[in-house]
């Protein structure tokens, strides 16, 4: 089993050449400029790579990209293997990356979430606070306080 970093710089390099593979040597229409690698991962043993990447488009965009990496998969592992120079060329798999769907999920969120804020805001525009604005009871200024709870002093003079 190779350490971590072994692995992070092989996926790296794995990304790397991928990325420039697709953009300079290979010429399938279905590839183009469409196509973004996003990450690389490596297994501990080196032998398998899982290839994020994502598309620029619409589904039949993406299922087209999908079935160019795949026929392009051979020749993308050998590009990956003269680079590399290791005894064992990882198998290369390409995972469509859910970055974009998860951004645009948290974009819809964020767009409800300021929608009920003005909801909000719209309804509490007039209202005033169920105990005043200072709802902490205080003692007149003019007005002798009330002793605290405990106090045992006594203002009071004595008469004799």
């Amino acid at each position: 089993m190779a350490d971590k970093a072994r692995a992070k710089k092989l996926a790296d390099l794995i990304r790397e050449v991928v990325a420039e593979k697709l953009h300079r040597d290979i010429k399938d229409p279905r590839l183009g400029t469409r196509v973004t690698i996003t990450d690389t991962r490596v297994t501990g043993d080196l032998r398998e790579a899982t290839v994020f990447y994502t598309v620029y488009g619409d589904e039949a965009d993406r299922e087209e990209v999908a079935a160019g990496l795949r026929s392009a998969k051979g020749v993308l592992r050998s590009a990956v293997g003269a680079a590399a120079g290791v005894k064992h060329t990882p198998s290369l798999e390409f995972v469509p990356d859910a970055l974009p769907e998860t951004t645009r999920n948290l974009d819809d969120l964020f767009v409800r979430a300021r929608e009920r804020d003005e909801q909000v805001r719209r309804a509490s525009a007039g209202a005033e606070y169920a105990a005043g604005a200072d709802p902490y009871v205080k003692d007149d200024e003019g007005s002798e306080a009330s002793p605290a709870p405990g106090d045992t002093s006594d203002d009071t003079a004595d008469e004799d």
